[in-house]
C-alpha cells in the first residue's frame, strides 16, 4: 500500500445496542464478540498491521478507555492514541486526527474506519481500500459502499452514478430509511449501503473542513504547534469544549460536490445489534446461536448467550435474545435493537450506573 497511508480507527462508541454484553466500562469494540481470541478493535488493527507501518496506525477513543487501549494495543505508541475528553461524534474526531497527522506527514492519505465492524474477506477489503487510496487526490473525498443483499433499515444508503471508473460519483446520502423506501432503493440498483469507511488525502479533508466547517477547522488549526507536545492534552480539552457534536456525513459528505464511492463486496457487517451478530455466526439446525451451557426444545431463530455458571433451558422460543450475565438477565425479541436505548436509560434511572 501507499507509504503515506495512515489508518485511523474510530473506537469511542459505547455499544448501547449490545448491552448488557457491552458496558460503559468495556464497550463492544473491546470485546471478543466472535470468539476468535481477539477483540473487534484488535481484529481491525490486525487487518492493516502487515501492510501499514505501526507508526501509521492511529486510534481515536474516549480518554476513559486509555488503560483498555494500552492493554489491547501495546504495539501502538502513546502519541498514536488520540484521546477525546468528551463525545462529539465523528467530525471532531476526524478533524483531530487529520490535523495531528498533517503535522507529521503533510502528504498523508487517511483511511478512516470504525473499530467494531466485521469483515470476512479481508484480502478483497484491502484491495478496495487500495483502489480508494490510489484515487485520493487533493480534492476527492472517497467513501466505501457495500453491495446490498436485502432492504436493510438499519444502515444508511449512498446513491451513485454508475460509470466504468473504479470511483463512482456520489449523488445523495440517505439516513436509515423505512422498509418501503429501503425496498425501492434495492430495486433501483443505484443505491448501496453506507459503510462509514472513508479514504482521502490530508489536503482534501482539511480543505473540506475549511470550506464547510470553518469553525472546526479554525479550532484544530490552532493546535498545530501543540500536537506531539505535552500541551496537546490541554489544548484538546479546550478544543472539544467549543466543538459542536456533528457527524462527518452531515458536516462534510452531504455538502461536498467532490465525493466518490468505491463499491465493495467483502463480507461486511457493522455488527450494530444482537440480530446482526446472530446473522454472521454459526447456527444449529434450528437457526439458533447458542453460546454457553444451553439446552433448547422446540426453539428456533434465537441467540442465547450464557456468561454465568447457570444452565439455560429454553422451550418454545422463536426469534428471541437471551443474554445471561452474573448481574443481568436480558430476554427480548432480538430484532428490535432500537429498544436497547430505552433499556439502558431505564436501568440507569432506576438502578444507577453500576449495571450500565
Amino acid at each position: 500500500m501507499n507509504k503515506n497511508l495512515h489508518v485511523v480507527i474510530m473506537a469511542g462508541g459505547t455499544g448501547t445496542r449490545f448491552w448488557p454484553y457491552s458496558r460503559n466500562a468495556k464497550p463492544k469494540q473491546f470485546i471478543d464478540a466472535l470468539g476468535t481470541g481477539r477483540s473487534l478493535l484488535q481484529m481491525t488493527f490486525d487487518r492493516f498491521s502487515k501492510s501499514v507501518p505501526t507508526e501509521n496506525i492511529w486510534v481515536v477513543s474516549n480518554e476513559i478507555y486509555d488503560d483498555l487501549l494500552a492493554e489491547q494495543l501495546p504495539e501502538l505508541n502513546k502519541e498514536n492514541i488520540l484521546l477525546e475528553p468528551t463525545k462529539r461524534n465523528t467530525a471532531p474526531c476526524i478533524a483531530y486526527a487529520a490535523y495531528k497527522i498533517r503535522k507529521k506527514d503533510p502528504n498523508a492519505v487517511m483511511a478512516i474506519l470504525p473499530s467494531d465492524h466485521v469483515i470476512f474477506k479481508e484480502e478483497q477489503f484491502l484491495e478496495v481500500i487500495n483502489t480508494a487510496v490510489e484515487g485520493a487526490d487533493d480534492q476527492e473525498l472517497i467513501t466505501i459502499g457495500i453491495q446490498p443483499n436485502r432492504p436493510e433499515t438499519g444502515y444508511g444508503y449512498i446513491q451513485f452514478e454508475e460509470s466504468d471508473s473504479p470511483l463512482q460519483k456520489v449523488k445523495t446520502f440517505t439516513e436509515k430509511p423505512e422498509l418501503d423506501l429501503a425496498k425501492k432503493f434495492l430495486e433501483s440498483g443505484d443505491f448501496v449501503w453506507n459503510a462509514g469507511i472513508f479514504v482521502w488525502s490530508i489536503k482534501a479533508i482539511i480543505s473540506a473542513f475549511e470550506n464547510y466547517q470553518p469553525e472546526l477547522a479554525e479550532t484544530f488549526e490552532e493546535g498545530n504547534e501543540l500536537y506531539f507536545t505535552d500541551n496537546e492534552k490541554g489544548f484538546i480539552k479546550d478544543a472539544y469544549a467549543v466543538s459542536k457534536s456533528v457527524s462527518i456525513d452531515y458536516a462534510i459528505m452531504e455538502k461536498s460536490e467532490s465525493v466518490s464511492m468505491v463499491l465493495g463486496d467483502f463480507g461486511w457487517s457493522d455488527l450494530g445489534s444482537w440480530n446482526a451478530l446472530h446473522e454472521i455466526q454459526d447456527k444449529d439446525e434450528n437457526d439458533n446461536v447458542l453460546k454457553g451451557d444451553i439446552m433448547t426444545y422446540n426453539a428456533k431463530d434465537n441467540y442465547i448467550l450464557s456468561k454465568s455458571k447457570r444452565l439455560i433451558l429454553a422451550e418454545g422460543l422463536e426469534g428471541y435474545l437471551v443474554a445471561d450475565f452474573e448481574d443481568v438477565l436480558l430476554i427480548c425479541k432480538k430484532e428490535d435493537s432500537g429498544i436497547f436505548r430505552e433499556f439502558v436509560s431505564d436501568v440507569k434511572e432506576k438502578k444507577g450506573d453500576k449495571l450500565i
